[in-house]
């Protein structure tokens, strides 16, 4: 969740660092820091808030550092503020320590380390971890490392200064860490872009290895000090997707950029009319000697898993279970040798999502991830793995991984159904590729977002419903506008109104209903009618070759007539439009809501 960057070697030290952390701001903005070594002594800043505040604190030091640490931070263990900010210290600041994670006996190791004499000045677990790098401190930093390491327990990822020492030291415990190498100069960071504007040469570091940095040279150890040899990777795409390229917000560029993803995502898995997946090829055999099909996520990739499960349950005859990962592997899930384990994360560094699939292939689940970040961690550890080809993806609420997500579980059913048949289904197949067309259509499409967003700005909640796929939908809708307006909103399947969610409507209640299912179109009038009736303002989202919706609703947002199975991809855009733009009306940062991180890196 916190975003880490290092680096040692030529040029502006300081000036790679922030650049780094700026890249890496939307894992974390409770506050920012950064450390600088001049070969001799540390030099700490530290501030509160986001991350231009420490900018501004260090734009006159023109000191000619030799290595650094940066850090931006989600707050776990210690509310914001500069006490808890990092890089933590120890007392003489001749060590320093940016971390992400969380230490699960920092409250035991703290204890010991008082008994010891060492005062503590924040409530973060990472200043234990400085305390206890000084009380093992010898003359080889590279062994005070290793047995500071052995006495953690908990994920975490650390990037180490010492004073006086030419390295940098790197420690990767199930959380992301990788390396950016380069002539005369190294990185380490949390992610991808924070090492691209020096490097496109990355090593992921494998958990628990240990890395010494220096400006020429990467040596990695298991963490009992063993040299292991890790491969380099050259990174194939632009920090040009990480900008915003005349947009006002990331997230607005990346929901516009769905029919482009959706395409390459298409395109990367159809072969001649024909869907091809590089690294998961099951027979019908195989197929058939599965009694069960598992989906696991967190947020909105369970909401697209949600809707895999009522796909992959029509094509394969199976099955379908879908469970949040944070609570996956605590239910004793019955699963086996004879369960295909389907675990979606665009980061493929979500904990939570981790820990499950770990679980599944310890009962002897066939492992399938469905992810966005090639050589995640979720990719080297599944037996198989879909890429979504989504691109990068800034904004903290997800938009085009999302979709991307839903194409995949598309493909996926309609590769199962092939397998199951013999032969493929051209009539979908040409819908599908006919979505990307649709999405630019609608995205064109004159709608007053700002005019709806005007109505729903001021209300203290909101409530989205449908039925089947379309409740699906609904929950991603409702968890947009949540996380991004701060308006209260839940989803509810359409059928349950009446069993008490219908108590919380009151005259002009924003109600988003979608109805896209055309077997269900009567039964959402009549439910559209009981909100109505009671005073609610009702938005309808529904395919054009509906008009009837329109009677019912105050607004009515029409998407492209598509297959039934496939409207979810259609249906959302209008769902997080109006969050985007609820969102700028109430002057929240969109791109950075409070409280939130991209990537979700403890359990």
């Amino acid at each position: 969740m916190c975003g880490i960057t290092g680096t040692i070697g030529a040029g502006p030290v300081k000036d790679r660092i922030l650049n780094g952390l700026s890249h890496l701001e939307y894992r974390g903005y409770d506050s920012a820091g950064i450390a600088l070594s001049d070969g001799i002594t540390l030099s700490v800043t530290k501030r509160e808030g986001k991350l231009h505040n420490l900018t501004e604190a260090v734009k006159e030091d023109q000191t000619p550092y030799l290595s650094g640490i940066g850090h931006t931070r989600w707050a776990t263990h210690g509310e914001p503020g500069e006490k808890n900010a990092h890089p933590q210290t120890n007392e003489e600041q001749t060590i320093a320590v940016v971390h992400n994670g969380i230490i699960e006996n920092h409250k035991e190791l703290r204890d010991r380390l008082r008994a010891q004499g060492y005062h503590f000045t924040s409530d973060t677990d990472t200043e234990v971890i400085a305390k206890l790098l000084d009380f093992y401190r010898n003359d080889d930093p590279l062994q005070t490392v290793i047995r500071t390491v052995a006495e953690l327990r908990g994920a975490y990822a650390l990037g180490i200064l010492f004073a006086g020492d030419d390295a940098l030291y790197a420690v990767r415990h199930e959380s992301p860490l990788i390396i950016g190498t380069g002539d005369g100069v190294q990185m380490l960071a949390s992610d991808i872009p924070a090492v691209l504007d020096t490097t496109r040469d990355v090593i992921y570091l494998e958990n628990g290895d240990l890395a010494r940095i220096t400006k020429d040279t990467v040596d990695i150890f298991t963490q009992d000090g063993t040299p292991v040899e890790r491969p380099v990777r050259r990174i194939d795409w632009s920090l040009e997707e990480a900008t915003k390229d005349g947009y006002p917000h990331f997230m607005l560029k990346e929901i516009e950029e769905q029919p482009k993803t959706v395409r390459q995502t298409l395109e990367s898995h159809l072969k001649d009319d024909s869907i091809c997946f590089e690294d998961f090829a099951l027979d019908q055999k195989t197929i058939e000697a599965f009694s069960q099909i598992w989906i696991v996520a967190c947020g909105t990739a369970y909401h697209a898993g949600l809707i895999g499960k009522t796909l992959l349950e029509r094509t394969t005859g199976l099955p379908v279970f879908t469970q949040v990962a944070s609570e996956f592997k605590y239910q004793d899930p019955l699963i086996g040798e004879h369960s295909l384990f389907i675990l979606v994360s665009q980061s493929g560094e979500t904990a939570d999502t981790l820990a499950a699939m770990r679980e599944g292939k310890s009962r002897g689940a066939t492992t399938l991830a469905i992810t966005n970040v090639v050589g995640s961690t979720l990719a080297r550890e599944a037996d198989h793995v879909l890429y979504t080809r989504a691109g990068r993806e800034i904004s903290v609420a997800s938009t085009k991984a999302y979709t991307a997500q839903l194409t995949l579980f598309l493909l996926l059913s309609l590769y199962f159904r092939e397998q199951r048949t013999g032969s493929s289904d051209e009539a979908l197949l040409l819908e599908l590729k006919n979505l990307p067309e649709k999405m630019q259509d609608l995205l064109d499409a004159p709608i007053d977002y700002p005019g709806i967003a005007e109505r729903l700005k001021d209300r203290p909640c909101a409530f989205y419903f449908g039925r089947l796929l379309d409740h699906a939908t609904a929950m991603e809708g409702a968890l947009k506008l949540k996380e991004i307006s701060y308006i209260y909103t839940e989803a509810f399947p359409a059928g349950e109104l009446k069993h008490g969610p219908i108590a919380l409507i009151e005259e002009g209640t924003p109600v988003i209903a979608l109805a896209t299912q055309p077997k269900l179109h009567e039964k959402m009038l009549s439910n559209i009618a009981e909100v109505r009736s009671r005073g609610a303002y009702v938005i309808g989202i529904g395919t054009a070759d509906y008009p009837e919706l329109a009677s019912g609703c105050d607004e009515t947002l029409f998407i492209p007539v598509t297959d039934p199975y496939f409207a979810p991809l259609l249906s959302v855009i209008p769902t997080q439009l109006i969050a985007y733009h609820t969102s700028v009306a109430r002057g929240i940062d969109v791109d950075k809501p409070r409280n939130l991180a991209k990537s979700v890196t403890v359990e």
